[in-house]
């Protein structure tokens, strides 16, 4: 799996400031933009975090790139509606020179399994080409392509939507490919925003696990958000 930060609001925090500030000021975005205070962009930002007013983060947004995963993983990712996707297409993109799939850790860990594993989509692969070989277009074959087939896929999401999207796919009890893909954007995303993304990822992260009974038992260190 591959992960890029292709693009973000350039000053994220600083943008998402300006949109809170220009409610009460005087004076127009630009000007706030300019003009606002490292520290006062710092305490505008806890007042948003804090107070829950979140409507101000969505305008900043990020584009990431991810490459080799799984069509089982992006079927779960479409499911966030708020976000915008561009993924690479089974019905233009002819794999007739091979297709990489994604093979579960669980799979690949016993002989025996990964055998079947392995026969199963050679199986399906073999069959596949055969169809285009015979003439059937690429967007009719690929109903045999299997959840495991790699994909390719571009991901834009502004702020809070990100936000809300670690909170359920950091967790533990996230399914484990999209968990992993999860945490990279994460890690990518921070380093840009730090305040903004200082407690985000699962919920037991800032607060206190919402699982209940279905709670994984293994939460996150605490993260204790320093007063602006």
């Amino acid at each position: 799996m591959q992960v890029e930060l292709l693009y973000h609001t350039p000053d994220p925090e600083r943008a998402i400031a300006t949109a809170a500030r220009l409610c009460y000021a005087p004076v127009g975005a630009s000007e706030l933009m300019e003009t606002m205070s490292e520290q006062r962009v710092r305490s505008v930002l806890s007042t948003i975090m804090g107070s829950g007013h979140f409507s101000t983060l969505e305008h900043a947004s990020y584009t990431f790139a991810v490459d080799g995963v799984s069509r089982a993983l992006t079927h779960q990712l479409v499911r966030h509606r708020i976000a915008s996707f561009n993924q690479q297409s089974q019905r233009y993109v002819k794999f007739a020179d091979g297709l990489a799939t994604v093979k579960p850790a669980s799979i690949a860990a016993n002989e025996e399994t990964g055998a079947v594993f392995d026969e199963a989509i050679a199986v399906a692969i073999e069959a596949y080409e055969k169809l285009l070989a015979a003439g059937v277009p690429a967007e009719d074959a690929r109903y045999l392509l299997p959840n495991a087939a790699e994909t390719k896929i571009v991901i834009t999401m502004n702020v809070r939507e990100l936000l809300h999207f670690f909170s359920l796919r950091c967790c533990n009890r996230a399914q484990w490919e999209i968990r992993d893909m999860a945490h990279r954007m994460l890690e990518l995303a921070k380093p840009t925003a730090p305040y903004i993304f200082m407690d985000a990822g699962a919920p037991c992260v800032g607060s206190t696990c919402p699982e209940g009974s279905m709670t994984c038992g293994n939460p996150y260190p605490r993260v204790i958000r320093e007063k602006a």
